[in-house]
Protein backbone atom coordinates (compact mmCIF):
# COMPACT_ATOMS: atom_id res chain seq x y z
CA UNK A 1 0.00 0.00 0.00
CA UNK A 2 1.83 3.12 -1.05
CA UNK A 3 1.32 6.72 0.67
CA UNK A 4 -0.79 9.89 -1.22
CA UNK A 5 -1.26 13.37 -0.27
CA UNK A 6 -0.35 14.77 3.02
CA UNK A 7 -3.15 14.40 6.14
CA UNK A 8 -1.14 15.95 8.78
CA UNK A 9 1.90 16.94 10.00
CA UNK A 10 3.21 16.57 13.55
CA UNK A 11 5.98 17.70 15.36
CA UNK A 12 7.89 13.90 15.20
CA UNK A 13 5.79 12.43 12.40
CA UNK A 14 3.61 13.01 9.14
CA UNK A 15 0.24 11.33 8.46
CA UNK A 16 -0.14 10.61 4.70
CA UNK A 17 -3.42 9.37 2.90
CA UNK A 18 -3.54 5.68 1.17
CA UNK A 19 -5.51 4.44 -1.87
CA UNK A 20 -7.44 2.60 1.25
CA UNK A 21 -9.51 5.66 2.73
CA UNK A 22 -9.58 3.58 6.06
CA UNK A 23 -5.66 3.10 6.09
CA UNK A 24 -2.81 5.41 6.65
CA UNK A 25 1.06 5.38 6.30
CA UNK A 26 2.59 7.28 9.20
CA UNK A 27 5.97 8.29 8.50
CA UNK A 28 8.38 8.97 12.10
CA UNK A 29 10.49 12.32 10.94
CA UNK A 30 14.01 12.44 12.63
CA UNK A 31 12.77 16.12 14.33
CA UNK A 32 12.70 15.94 18.37
CA UNK A 33 10.56 18.55 20.53
CA UNK A 34 9.69 19.35 24.35
CA UNK A 35 8.14 21.98 26.26
CA UNK A 36 4.69 22.00 23.51
CA UNK A 37 7.11 22.52 20.71
CA UNK A 38 9.49 25.10 22.36
CA UNK A 39 12.60 23.63 21.70
CA UNK A 40 13.04 21.35 18.26
CA UNK A 41 16.30 20.13 17.21
CA UNK A 42 16.71 17.04 14.41
CA UNK A 43 18.35 13.94 16.18
CA UNK A 44 19.83 11.37 13.37
CA UNK A 45 17.99 8.27 13.26
CA UNK A 46 15.36 8.85 15.84
CA UNK A 47 12.62 8.21 13.30
CA UNK A 48 14.04 4.88 12.22
CA UNK A 49 14.20 3.59 15.86
CA UNK A 50 11.15 5.23 17.05
CA UNK A 51 9.03 3.46 14.16
CA UNK A 52 10.86 -0.01 14.41
CA UNK A 53 10.14 0.50 18.35
CA UNK A 54 6.86 1.26 17.81
CA UNK A 55 5.77 -1.69 15.42
CA UNK A 56 7.57 -4.15 18.46
CA UNK A 57 5.44 -2.84 20.65
CA UNK A 58 2.02 -2.31 19.18
CA UNK A 59 2.81 -6.53 17.79
CA UNK A 60 3.52 -7.49 21.28
CA UNK A 61 0.35 -5.52 23.06
CA UNK A 62 -2.14 -7.18 19.81
CA UNK A 63 -0.65 -10.65 20.85
CA UNK A 64 -2.02 -10.11 24.58
CA UNK A 65 -5.61 -9.23 22.73
CA UNK A 66 -5.43 -5.18 22.77
CA UNK A 67 -6.63 -3.66 20.17
CA UNK A 68 -4.50 -1.11 18.26
CA UNK A 69 -4.33 0.45 14.82
CA UNK A 70 -0.74 -0.80 13.89
CA UNK A 71 -1.10 -3.06 10.82
CA UNK A 72 2.56 -3.42 9.53
CA UNK A 73 6.16 -2.12 8.76
CA UNK A 74 6.17 -0.26 5.29
CA UNK A 75 9.76 0.58 5.44
CA UNK A 76 12.37 1.91 7.55
CA UNK A 77 10.57 5.06 8.24
CA UNK A 78 6.97 4.24 7.77
CA UNK A 79 4.28 1.89 9.32
CA UNK A 80 0.75 0.87 8.30
CA UNK A 81 -2.21 1.95 10.33
CA UNK A 82 -5.91 1.88 10.64
CA UNK A 83 -7.55 5.87 10.08
CA UNK A 84 -9.17 6.29 13.48
CA UNK A 85 -11.12 9.02 14.46
CA UNK A 86 -9.07 9.76 17.53
CA UNK A 87 -10.02 11.54 20.86
CA UNK A 88 -9.17 14.45 22.07
CA UNK A 89 -7.44 12.94 25.36
CA UNK A 90 -4.11 11.61 26.67
CA UNK A 91 -4.33 8.61 29.36
CA UNK A 92 -1.45 8.61 31.46
CA UNK A 93 -0.11 5.91 33.69
CA UNK A 94 2.30 6.78 36.25
CA UNK A 95 3.97 3.80 38.01
CA UNK A 96 6.92 6.01 39.61
CA UNK A 97 6.66 9.69 40.21
CA UNK A 98 8.46 11.82 37.88
CA UNK A 99 7.98 14.96 35.83
CA UNK A 100 4.61 17.27 36.29
CA UNK A 101 2.88 15.03 38.62
CA UNK A 102 6.33 16.13 40.57
CA UNK A 103 5.85 19.63 40.15
CA UNK A 104 2.08 19.62 40.57
CA UNK A 105 2.53 17.54 43.66
CA UNK A 106 5.44 18.74 45.34
CA UNK A 107 6.52 14.83 45.35
CA UNK A 108 10.00 13.82 44.97
CA UNK A 109 10.85 11.84 41.99
CA UNK A 110 11.29 8.28 41.96
CA UNK A 111 8.86 7.20 44.59
CA UNK A 112 6.74 3.86 43.42
CA UNK A 113 3.38 4.23 43.15
CA UNK A 114 1.17 1.53 43.90
CA UNK A 115 -1.49 1.51 43.44
CA UNK A 116 -0.03 3.47 39.86
CA UNK A 117 -1.61 6.77 39.01
CA UNK A 118 -4.02 7.22 36.32
CA UNK A 119 -4.66 10.47 35.15
CA UNK A 120 -6.71 12.13 32.15
CA UNK A 121 -5.06 15.40 29.92
CA UNK A 122 -6.75 17.10 27.23
CA UNK A 123 -4.58 16.77 24.03
CA UNK A 124 -4.04 20.40 23.12
CA UNK A 125 -0.44 21.98 22.93
CA UNK A 126 -1.73 25.48 22.81
CA UNK A 127 -3.46 25.19 26.45
CA UNK A 128 -0.10 23.01 27.39
CA UNK A 129 -2.36 19.60 27.76
CA UNK A 130 -3.96 20.75 30.81
CA UNK A 131 -5.28 18.15 33.31
CA UNK A 132 -8.73 16.93 33.07
CA UNK A 133 -10.84 13.93 34.97
CA UNK A 134 -13.84 12.30 33.42
CA UNK A 135 -16.43 14.79 34.29
CA UNK A 136 -15.03 17.94 31.57
CA UNK A 137 -14.62 14.54 29.04
CA UNK A 138 -18.59 14.02 29.50
CA UNK A 139 -19.26 17.39 29.94
CA UNK A 140 -17.59 18.63 26.61
CA UNK A 141 -18.24 15.95 24.31
CA UNK A 142 -14.87 14.29 24.13
CA UNK A 143 -15.81 10.79 24.99
CA UNK A 144 -19.01 8.76 26.11
CA UNK A 145 -19.16 7.47 29.37
CA UNK A 146 -18.29 3.75 28.04
CA UNK A 147 -15.57 5.43 26.21
CA UNK A 148 -13.72 6.55 29.41
CA UNK A 149 -14.52 3.17 31.07
CA UNK A 150 -12.73 0.93 28.13
CA UNK A 151 -9.78 3.77 28.12
CA UNK A 152 -9.18 3.34 31.47
CA UNK A 153 -9.20 -0.44 30.87
CA UNK A 154 -7.03 -0.74 28.09
CA UNK A 155 -4.14 1.54 29.62
CA UNK A 156 -4.22 -0.57 32.82
CA UNK A 157 -3.95 -3.81 30.37
CA UNK A 158 -1.28 -2.26 28.70
CA UNK A 159 0.69 -1.63 32.22
CA UNK A 160 0.15 -5.35 32.76
CA UNK A 161 1.98 -6.46 29.45
CA UNK A 162 4.57 -3.83 29.16
CA UNK A 163 5.48 -3.60 32.88
CA UNK A 164 7.15 -6.64 32.67
CA UNK A 165 8.50 -6.79 29.41
CA UNK A 166 10.61 -4.02 30.29
CA UNK A 167 11.53 -5.45 33.54
CA UNK A 168 13.21 -8.31 32.09
CA UNK A 169 14.99 -6.30 30.18
CA UNK A 170 16.55 -4.26 33.18
CA UNK A 171 14.21 -1.52 32.66
CA UNK A 172 11.88 0.38 34.75
CA UNK A 173 8.41 1.59 33.50
CA UNK A 174 8.34 5.03 35.04
CA UNK A 175 5.37 6.15 32.86
CA UNK A 176 3.65 6.70 29.30
CA UNK A 177 0.95 7.97 27.55
CA UNK A 178 -1.45 6.51 25.39
CA UNK A 179 -4.06 7.87 22.89
CA UNK A 180 -7.46 6.37 21.57
CA UNK A 181 -9.75 6.30 18.50
CA UNK A 182 -12.53 4.86 17.39
CA UNK A 183 -12.52 2.61 13.85
CA UNK A 184 -15.93 0.94 13.26
CA UNK A 185 -17.63 1.64 16.61
CA UNK A 186 -14.80 0.00 18.30
CA UNK A 187 -11.92 1.98 20.34
CA UNK A 188 -8.37 1.03 19.17
CA UNK A 189 -5.12 2.04 20.80
CA UNK A 190 -3.70 4.49 18.10
CA UNK A 191 -0.62 7.15 17.51
CA UNK A 192 2.40 5.32 18.97
CA UNK A 193 4.64 3.56 22.00
CA UNK A 194 8.20 4.80 22.13
CA UNK A 195 10.79 6.59 24.16
CA UNK A 196 9.03 10.22 23.40
CA UNK A 197 5.73 9.50 25.03
CA UNK A 198 7.28 7.26 28.03
CA UNK A 199 9.72 7.49 30.30
CA UNK A 200 12.40 4.38 30.57
CA UNK A 201 14.81 4.25 33.25
CA UNK A 202 18.06 1.69 33.99
CA UNK A 203 16.60 -0.79 36.78
CA UNK A 204 19.85 -1.17 38.59
CA UNK A 205 21.02 2.54 38.54
CA UNK A 206 17.71 4.61 37.76
CA UNK A 207 19.81 6.76 34.52
CA UNK A 208 17.35 7.79 31.99
CA UNK A 209 16.86 6.18 28.90
CA UNK A 210 14.03 8.38 27.59
CA UNK A 211 12.71 11.43 25.89
CA UNK A 212 13.90 13.23 29.19
CA UNK A 213 17.58 12.69 28.31
CA UNK A 214 16.65 15.57 25.46
CA UNK A 215 14.17 17.80 27.88
CA UNK A 216 16.79 17.82 30.03
CA UNK A 217 20.06 18.52 27.64
CA UNK A 218 21.34 15.49 29.20
CA UNK A 219 22.39 14.73 25.12
CA UNK A 220 22.63 10.77 23.78
CA UNK A 221 18.90 10.75 23.14
CA UNK A 222 19.25 8.63 20.35
CA UNK A 223 21.91 5.89 21.54
CA UNK A 224 19.60 5.91 24.87
CA UNK A 225 16.74 4.81 22.76
CA UNK A 226 18.85 2.14 20.76
CA UNK A 227 20.14 1.05 24.03
CA UNK A 228 16.56 -0.12 24.94
CA UNK A 229 15.63 -1.46 21.56
CA UNK A 230 18.94 -3.77 22.05
CA UNK A 231 17.97 -4.95 25.64
CA UNK A 232 14.22 -5.61 24.29
CA UNK A 233 15.89 -7.50 21.86
CA UNK A 234 14.54 -5.24 18.72
CA UNK A 235 15.92 -5.20 15.44
CA UNK A 236 16.87 -2.25 13.61
CA UNK A 237 16.12 -2.84 9.94
CA UNK A 238 11.95 -2.71 9.35
CA UNK A 239 11.29 -5.11 6.48
CA UNK A 240 9.53 -3.24 3.39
Amino acid sequence: MQKRAELYSGKAKTVYTTEDPEHLVLEFRDDTSAFDGEKVERLARKGAVNNRFNGFIMERLQAAGIPTHFERLLGEREALVKRLDMLPVECVIRNISAGSLCRRLGVAEGLDLEPPVFEFFLKNDALHDPMINDSHILTFGWATAAEIRRMKELTREVNGVLQPLFREAGLLLVDYKLEFGRFRGELLLGDEFSPDGCRLWDAKTREKLDKDRFRQGLGSVVESYEEVARRLGIGMTASS
